[in-house]
């Protein structure tokens, strides 16, 4: 190949073009990015820099040793045969990887603040102050860490979620609620079981004609893929670039990774978005190896963390996966706890774990390896996560 083009300058991209030349490309590399910063990491936008300990999350860059051609302030517009055509004009390809990641699902009504890109971060910090009204859409992972901010700026914080319990789209309500009490120690009111119909300036209007007043309203219910401008492209898309478990997409020469892509996964029988940091992280070596004539298998566990109410919770696995649900612990009196989903083999289809990191290293090597644990002494504190493999001994 003489020319490879990577749509989308975040972690993907980035991680991308380093992979390129690590394995061993030579030819010409050009990173396009719609945005004028350079490559930054999105977790802290949610974490460190909205709660003011942080100014920067800029990522490890530089062009001139990596020979890649970076195109900042550049938008992707449509493809076509070879062709990627941007609002500075047509690039000529013979290899794509598209990166472009995801935007934030939007609300009717204006005035709402969404957190996605580092500007986003900072205008949001600047209105979190002692006193403000705030209410925050959502009580997924975002959701309750852009809450955590918020409380600790000495905002006073609602928090209206549709769902019965937070982070249902990842977690069954009996282990949800577990998660609800810590908005309320954390002088949080948090309202399940309501939907937001209109977002105003001045708050939110729910959907039974309640209004809450707010000084500021955070919108966060989910992202969707940034896919809008591959319409008319002929590439398979829905709900994301479909792609195999090579990342490669339906166009000869074109793969996808991160938030955009929508892989096939034989582990789990079904297509995943990965959606998270560590996706980002990791596809990117896959595909570039594949994109230089490779053949390798990208289908991880997926994982996630986020650090909430001075917890770290850490989730690995896809909600859909099912399987019978083992405590760790008790949530009601334990400082750590954790829940595992299994299958009736016993391996481990997924995993919640609040504050007890090395429980989740562990348990997600066996996850990930399809080790089958014992439930009994899983569920044991005492007995660490590895030594709970079946036929181990107590």
């Amino acid at each position: 190949m003489e020319r490879v083009v990577v749509v989308g300058a975040g972690l993907a991209g980035l991680r991308t073009v380093t992979a390129l030349r690590e394995q061993g490309y030579s030819g010409e590399l050009i990173l396009v990015g719609a945005e004028r910063h350079p490559p930054y990491d999105r977790p802290p936008l949610s974490k460190a820099i909205l709660l003011g300990t942080a100014d920067d999350s800029a990522l490890p860059l530089d062009p001139a040793s990596l020979k890649v051609d970076l195109r900042l302030g550049t938008r992707a517009t449509g493809l076509r045969d070879g062709v990627v055509e941007t609002d500075d004009g047509d690039l000529a390809y013979d290899g794509l990887v598209i990166a472009t990641g995801s935007e934030p699902i939007r609300l009717p009504g204006e005035g709402a603040h969404y957190l996605r890109t580092r500007d986003d971060a900072f205008a949001l910090r600047s209105v979190l102050r002692p006193g403000a009204t705030v209410v925050i859409v959502g009580a997924g992972w975002i959701g309750a860490e852009v809450a955590t901010a918020a409380a600790r700026h000495g905002a006073r914080v609602t928090v209206v979620e549709q769902a019965a319990t937070p982070v249902a789209h990842a977690l069954p309500s009996e282990v949800g609620q577990r998660l609800a009490p810590w908005y309320a120690e954390a002088g949080i009111d948090l309202l399940c079981g309501q939907r937001v119909g209109v977002v105003r300036p001045d708050g939110v209007e729910l959907a039974g004609g309640t209004t809450l007043r707010a000084d500021v309203v955070v919108v966060g219910v989910g992202v969707r893929p940034a896919t809008g401008w591959l319409d008319g492209s002929g590439l398979e898309v829905d709900r994301g670039v479909l792609v195999g478990a090579d990342l490669r997409t339906s166009l000869p020469g074109v793969l996808a990774v991160g938030d955009a892509a929508a892989r096939w996964s034989p582990r789990y029988s079904t297509r995943i978005r990965g959606e998270h940091w560590d996706d980002a992280l990791r596809a990117p070596v896959v595909a570039a190896a594949n994109a230089l004539g490779g053949a390798e298998t990208y289908d991880p566990v997926p994982y996630v963390w986020s650090e909430q109410f001075g917890h770290m919770v850490q989730y690995a696995g896809i909600p859909a996966a099912g399987g019978n649900l083992v405590w760790r612990g008790d949530p009601d009196t334990d400082s750590g706890w954790a829940a595992f989903w299994l299958a009736p083999d016993g391996r481990i289809l997924s995993l919640l774990v609040v504050d007890q990191p090395r429980d989740f290293v562990q348990g997600r090597r066996l996850a990930e390896a399809g080790t089958p644990v014992d439930p009994e002494l899983l569920r044991d504190p005492a007995i660490s996560v590895k030594a709970s493999v079946a036929g181990s001994a107590r």
